[in-house]
């Protein structure tokens, strides 16, 4: 994708599209909004973080026009637009039983504003929960990237990452696994924080 970017008018002289739109899903705290951050620096371009939850409104007319206007806005700017906690469109049709007609015209507003984008504006979606994402706009996704929990070895790998910069003997403790990078980062910064303030009180 980042290839695609990088010759864009080379392929559009073959009319062929970039890939600008990206869905990535799975476990929460193992690296999309890192990895969306991390894009938006190769390309050079300014990312604008969203969270749909708080996009969201209850009224469905208002969340139509809020997610135009952050839509024009990324386009404007030809900015990575980085929507997180997409599951929070699927999740409106638990307003389907009193307004199926309300939840239809928003699903066809987001799928309108998805297909507008302009080749040199990135869409990047993140969400935990893809199952109770519409089917209708995921398709429209050319690229999806799922994020799974990482391994006893990518773990130890990113406790060493974490504390190379710290003295030897802040470094030695009992390792959690089974768990996300997020998770691993405080419980290791928590021990850490702990072993520098004692260290201080001896």
């Amino acid at each position: 994708m980042l290839k695609e970017f990088q010759y864009a008018s080379v392929l559009s002289k073959y009319d062929l599209p970039i890939a600008n739109k990206i869905f990535l899903f799975g476990h929460t705290g193992c690296g999309k909004t890192t990895t969306a951050r991390a894009i938006a620096h190769a390309l050079n371009k300014k990312i604008l973080i969203v969270d749909l939850s708080q996009v969201v409104s209850s009224k469905l007319g208002e969340t139509a026009k809020n997610m135009a206007e952050v839509f024009r806005k990324a386009i404007r700017e030809k900015a990575v637009l980085f929507l997180d906690e997409f599951d929070a469109i699927g999740r409106m049709r638990q307003f389907e039983d009193k307004d199926t007609g309300e939840m239809k015209r928003l699903v066809n507003s987001v799928i309108q504003l998805i297909d507008e984008i302009p080749q040199d504006t990135l869409l990047i979606a993140a969400t935990n929960h893809s199952a109770v994402v519409d089917s209708a706009i995921l398709r429209r996704f050319q690229l999806k990237l799922r994020f799974d929990p990482p391994t006893k070895s990518e773990l130890d790998t990113y406790y060493d990452s974490l504390l190379a910069r710290f003295p030897e003997k802040f470094r030695k403790f009992n390792r959690l696994y089974d768990i996300s990078y997020a998770e691993a980062k405080d419980y290791a910064y928590k021990i850490i924080k702990a072993k520098i303030i004692d260290a201080q009180e001896v």
